[in-house]
């Protein structure tokens, strides 16, 4: 693990079922003896009942947003370098734009306001689409007939612009994807609240994402969008699933005939392993049903679902759609379920123009389209499988500007962000985000100094003092029954 100022409060997530706060975290957000464990949520003990510093979703992920929204506020200048230094992090690896679908406690406008600076000091690296995100349980109706009358569809630039209502429609309507717990049964007050907010974006010719992980939301929620439908036509509204794990092929065939699409992202990548456990290799054998959906003619892309609940890394997603498997190597989907290299690839390009609205605009090298360009450091048709993964960019282009170069292309790069803030920053001392950029000896003689320096009492089962375990290794799969895993050690959390 990097290293930072001892004062400094860190979170580290852990998908969505659990987190980890050091000391000073702990004490930023205010949990204590004395602090009752939230609805949803655990506060993990020692025998004395002070916090430890492990946080459990059980059964959602409540806890852990809301004490992310408990952390301390970077200075708006830091949130600026942070926000430029993540979009550099993109581009190495290859990334022209992205499509927000918000999160629990992004607050709109007042929480884009970073990006919005960005994009009037035309200082954007990626073009970003933006959903916009209800916050407000039982209140979700009204957020939405008030952005209707403050926001217009579509309105911004080619690089950062509106892009529709969700993934958050209704609270009633969101089931969680920890595969740690049984699956959710949303309440019987789910149609009426989504009926409400369905209404208001159709009739306003809003598109709309929806956060759906199982088909028995999937299957209620159409119930929903085909009674819309019969009073206001939905054709051309570009509507369609967030995830759809466990999507049936009669809600496949529902979506197809109401025009709608599915996006999906490589969560079963991270979280395969605990969905097998809990309802076996066979049920993980179409999670989702990518090849199945293809097959059907339904609009479909690929995504990430980056950065709370797994890898902004492109690349990722790709060999976890080509290979089948996860990131720890369970192969999960037998090979007629896998896709081939362009299928997959066409998927993270042409296809996800439908979902940001912008067919014919980009998504292809050909006249007339955006100039987002990338060339990658190895042949993605050619290279073995098990190396897709590791793929970065030697050149990014966005907008016909060189955004990211490295090797022979690093003299073309125009657009290297200022150090990293503060001075201590480890993406400052390691040459960028996960220290891609420290050399290998350096990295190694850091790995010892940290070893050397430890001050723990006591080492841990997992590592002993070796607290920097995880440089040696790109993904964190070092030990897939721990939680720990590569992540860190248990006797850092003291």
């Amino acid at each position: 693990m990097n290293a930072v100022a001892p004062d400094t409060p860190v979170f580290l997530l852990h998908l969505y079922d659990r987190a980890l706060l050091n000391g000073a975290a702990l004490r930023a957000v205010g949990y204590t003896k004395d602090t009752p464990n939230p609805p949803g949520g655990e506060i993990t003990r020692d025998a004395a009942g002070n916090p430890i510093g492990l946080l459990l979703a059980k059964p959602n992920a409540g806890i852990l947003y809301a004490t992310l929204a408990k952390g301390p506020k970077l200075p708006f200048e830091y949130q600026v370098n942070s926000t430029r230094h993540f979009m550099r992090e993109l581009n190495r690896l290859g990334v022209t734009g992205a499509l927000d679908a918000g999160g629990g406690f992004q607050n709109y406008p007042d929480d884009y306001a970073v990006i919005q600076k960005l994009a009037d000091e035309n200082l954007l690296t990626i073009r970003l689409a933006y959903n916009l995100f209800t916050q407000k349980p039982k209140g979700e109706k009204e957020d939405f007939l008030n952005w209707a009358k403050t926001s217009t569809y579509k309105q911004g630039t080619d690089y950062f612009r509106h892009n529709g209502a969700g993934e958050m429609l209704v609270f009633s309507a969101a089931d969680f994807e920890d595969f740690r717990e049984p699956r959710p049964e949303m309440g019987p007050e789910m149609e009426g609240d989504l009926d409400g907010v369905v209404r208001i974006l159709a009739e306003n010719r809003w598109p709309w994402r929806m956060h759906a992980t199982y088909d028995e939301t999937i299957a209620r929620a159409l119930d929903v969008f085909e009674t819309v439908n019969q009073d206001v036509p939905l054709a051309s509204l570009n509507w369609f699933f967030d995830h759809a794990e466990t999507i049936s092929e009669k809600s496949i065939d529902r979506i197809a005939a109401l025009g709608g699409g599915i996006a999906v992202q490589h969560r079963m990548a991270y979280q395969g392993e605990y969905f097998v456990e809990r309802y076996g290799l066979g049920a993980a054998e179409a999670t989702p049903p990518v090849k199945k959906i293809l097959e059907k003619g339904v609009k479909v892309s690929a995504g990430t679902d980056a950065t709370r609940v797994a890898s902004y890394n492109p690349w990722v997603s790709l060999a976890w759609l080509i290979t089948g498997k996860t990131v720890g190597g369970l192969r999960l989907y037998p090979q007629h379920n896998c896709l081939d290299r362009e299928t997959a690839l066409r998927m993270w390009t042409e296809n996800v123009t439908w979902f940001s609205n912008e067919v014919g605009k980009k998504g292809r090298i050909e006249a007339g389209q955006f100039a987002d360009l990338i060339v990658p450091d190895r042949d993605f048709f050619a290279c073995p499988e098990s190396e897709i993964a590791d793929t970065t960019a030697l050149l990014t282009m966005v907008a016909g500007r060189v955004v990211y170069g490295a090797g022979e292309f690093s003299s073309l790069d125009e657009a290297a962000p200022p150090p990293a803030m503060p001075d201590w920053s480890p993406v400052r001392r390691y040459g960028g985000f996960a220290a891609w950029g420290i050399e290998p000896g350096a990295q190694a003689q850091a790995q010892r100094a940290v070893e050397a320096s430890c001050a723990c009492a006591n080492d841990c089962n997992v590592h002993g003092h070796r607290h920097a375990t995880a440089w040696s290794a790109k993904l964190p799969i070092a030990d897939l029954k721990s939680f720990w895993g590569a992540l860190g050690c248990a006797c850092w959390a003291v």
